[in-house]
């Protein structure tokens, strides 16, 4: 095998899918503009938490298949595997990441390569901010480049299990540049391969994400109905979910990550008349942490210390990004509660870290913003005589709710 493929993009998805690369045979670089990133990598370490990635990049390495760089080399095969955020006011998907990666390519192609989009963007973006990208800089090499879109489908804490084995999307602008995906992906994946046009590629990918957040809007807006009514919503679930055709998420703080609290904007702005669920549900799921506030406001309403356990999007990861437990804080902070800040998978942040007990004992109120198992051993005297905001129903106990 050995051809070559350059990963743009050294993040939570695209170190892991260098590596996997790496195993498969490929010789790899990995390109990332962050000199600690590749220095990591060359060191043979991870530079983030992530099951089974220490060992595979320390056993890529090893194996003289792996290695990072700055700048993009000559390759035989690109994935643009890069950020794609929103503005969290217009609501516009910021491409930025991924035209400044197209471009940083265009300057080692030499025609017969494959481009391979990874990063979930709007419809059309494989063929506006890459293909057409490369073709305005370099239009010497037109018809003579194939492009594909081939969305990840995995969550950290998982990703190297799901993008290996999860089926995936291949969706390439012409028949041959699909073959060429479906070549890549079946070195490595053992989940099905399905082809589908790039913009039905694009597409889907952002349905099954904004399907989610319909999903977890549904059980945090049914959340804060059992609060007024002093029910027990995570029970409530757990029964309604009894009737074979319901299948009720448990509600959160907010939703949080790469792609939920995201991509649903991305069909929205493609389609703002016609897609008002979409838009309800981002606004249920992004006012949850204010919700939060609200509940800390009336457990002390004249300010003081308060524990929020937590700031991961999920359980068990180091991934902040879009994370409502992290909103939760910043708000908590300008309200001028004193906060203690509690996260076992991170050594620094922007405030002070403290440990659990630490953080509990000293505290007024204790807000469970992130589902840690760290979390679940806690002491249950620390709690009496402090008020508790359990929006991860880690605690049920403490108001008289099963366990």
């Amino acid at each position: 095998m050995m051809s070559k493929v350059c990963v743009v993009g050294l993040g939570y998805m695209g170190l892991p899918m260098a590596a996997i690369l790496a195993r498969a045979g490929y010789e790899v670089v990995g390109v990332d503009i962050n000199p600690r990133v590749v220095e990591s990598v060359n060191c043979g370490e991870c530079p983030f938490a992530e099951t089974g990635m220490p060992e595979l990049v320390r056993e890529a390495h090893a194996s003289g298949r792996l290695k990072a760089v700055t700048a993009p080399e000559a390759a035989e095969v690109f994935v643009l595997s890069l950020p794609t955020p929103v503005d969290h006011v217009s609501h516009e998907a910021d491409m930025s990441f991924v035209v400044a990666g197209a471009q940083s390519i265009a300057a080692v192609l030499k025609g017969g390569e494959l481009v391979v989009l990874e990063s979930t963007s709007p419809i059309g973006a494989t063929r506006c901010d890459v293909k057409d990208v490369i073709e305005a800089l370099r239009p010497e090499l037109v018809g003579k480049v194939d492009y594909v879109f081939c969305p990840e489908r995995a969550i950290p804490g998982n990703t190297l299990k799901e993008m290996i084995g999860n089926d995936r999307l291949v969706g390439g602008l012409t028949p041959q540049a699909t073959a060429r995906g479906m070549a890549l992906y079946k070195s490595f994946c053992t989940g099905e391969l399905l082809e589908a046009s790039t913009e039905e590629a694009e597409m889907v990918k952002l349905v099954e994400n904004a399907s989610r957040d319909v999903q977890i809007a549904f059980a945090n807006e049914l959340s804060l109905v059992c609060d007024k009514l002093g029910l027990d919503v995570w029970n409530v679930i757990r029964l309604a979910n009894h009737h074979p055709r319901v299948n009720i998420l448990n509600p959160g703080p907010g939703v949080g990550g790469h792609c939920i609290a995201v991509d649903p904007w991305f069909i929205v702005k493609q389609a703002p008349e016609l897609t008002p669920l979409m838009q309800a549900a981002r606004g249920v799921n992004d006012n949850k942490p204010h919700w939060v506030v609200e509940k800390v406001k009336q457990a002390a309403p004249s300010g003081g210390k308060v524990a929020c356990l937590g700031l991961a999007y999920k359980p068990d990861v180091d991934d902040l990004r879009e994370s409502p437990s992290v909103e939760a804080v910043h708000v908590l902070v300008k309200q001028g509660y004193e906060v203690y800040v509690v996260e076992p998978h991170l050594t620094t942040w922007e405030m002070p870290l403290y440990g659990l007990e630490d953080a509990v004992k000293n505290a007024d109120v204790v807000v469970t913003l992130t589902g840690h198992s760290a979390f679940r051993n806690l002491d249950r005297s620390l709690l009496e005589g402090k008020g508790l905001v359990d929006t991860v129903g880690m605690y049920r106990w403490f108001h008289g709710f099963m366990n």
